[in-house]
């Protein structure tokens, strides 16, 4: 375990954290006038190795030769400028700092990106961190990587689970989620619909099953899987018969048969590696999935149809009803879908990049 120290005068800033891998949604904008909760758990951080947040620079003005280099293969709004390495915590996680006043304008509901760190060591002044709490972004506060340092902390370790001991100890995250709309006239505003996570989740799976297609259809297990991405994988594939076929594969898992072109992998939720699988399906095109959603495909938790009555039976989890369902189809998220796929080398292709060019268009018809 950490924690970590202003690098102006060494005053602590966390309390002890173990480090995790850095969640998809981290980046997410998710509707308008949300109220999104904590991105990260309590007494955990991850890192985000590439450049985030201002100053940020149009891609007018970019080198497209110096973009490869950094990972990114098709044009994008604007490249951050930002240092690389930003470390994100859960607000209630800091200690020793402030709120900067004159860097909380500009905003809507709350706390954003701004111009800058909004938050100062409370020893000596140095800008440390921002605080981000506006709507429809995730809570967070995100350490500056040049203005902290990370200290062990002594006989404090946090051991790597098994994937074993994952299956067993991992939770799966629910496809459906209660969301809050910010400061209703009518009191508390929410309602149930697809959760934010899963759509990150998706947006980033589907990117790579594009790139897995080479432009042939691809078709996916039946159930809660096709639900979240034949839609798309039909809208934006040519049609015919299915070419390319992917399934679910991870611990506990059948190992998938030699024909399986593309698997969806559990990525794991301390380190961030795929599963890795073996066997002929070793050569299969991998498509991450944060462990949690992963679980809920792999291993769907069973609702009863009906409440039951008297003592509960062996085997019943829970007699609850169901999470009502969302109004509308699923949809992946957009940005995370556009910020993955101009990361992968298979964007130079043509029609990958028509569809990144007529990605607006297909949010209007309710595809992402």
């Amino acid at each position: 375990m950490f924690v970590f120290v202003c690098a102006g005068c060494g005053a602590g800033l966390t309390f002890p954290l173990s480090q995790v891998a850095l969640p998809v949604h981290a980046h997410q904008k998710y509707g308008n006038g949300i109220q999104l909760p904590v991105l990260m758990e309590s007494g955990t951080f991850a890192v985000d190795p590439d450049p985030c947040g201002p100053p940020w620079r149009k891609w007018e003005k970019t080198d497209p030769d110096e973009a490869a280099t950094r990972g990114i293969y098709a044009p994008v709004h604007a490249l951050s400028e930002g240092a690389p390495g930003m470390i994100v915590i859960a607000p209630g996680d800091t200690r020793g700092t402030v709120l900067i006043p004159e860097k909380g304008d500009g905003y809507c509901c709350g706390l954003g990106w701004g111009d800058g760190p909004n938050m100062a060591c409370e020893a000596c002044g140095l800008p440390v961190a921002t605080r981000i709490d506006d709507c429809s972004l995730w809570q967070a506060v995100w350490l500056s990587p040049d203005a902290v340092r990370r200290v062990p902390v002594d006989n404090a370790g946090t051991a790597t689970l098994s994937w074993a001991e994952l299956l067993v100890e991992g939770k799966g995250t629910p496809p459906v989620a209660p969301i809050t709309g910010w400061g209703s006239l009518l009191g508390l505003d929410h309602w149930w619909s697809w959760s934010p996570q899963w759509e990150a989740a998706a947006g980033r799976a589907l990117a790579h099953l594009l790139a897995a297609s080479d432009g042939q259809p691809v078709t996916v297990p039946h159930g809660l899987t096709a639900e979240v991405f034949q839609r798309a994988l039909d809208a934006l594939l040519p049609a015919g018969p299915p070419a390319r076929r992917a399934f679910l594969a991870g611990p506990g898992l059948p190992i998938p048969d030699a024909d399986a072109d593309i698997l969806f992998l559990p990525t794991h939720p301390q380190t961030g590696e795929p599963w890795n699988p073996t066997g002929p399906a070793a050569s299969a095109y991998p498509v991450p999935l944060p462990f949690g959603v992963w679980m809920w495909l792999a291993f769907p938790e069973p609702h009863l149809p009906l409440p039951a009555s008297g003592t509960m039976p062996d085997g019943v989890l829970r007699d609850d009803p169901p999470s009502p369902r969302p109004h509308h189809l699923f949809r992946a998220d957009p940005r995370t879908f556009e910020h993955t796929l101009v990361r992968l080398p298979a964007v130079r292709s043509r029609w990958l990049r028509e569809i990144l060019e007529n990605l607006t268009q297909y949010m209007r018809t309710g595809l992402f």
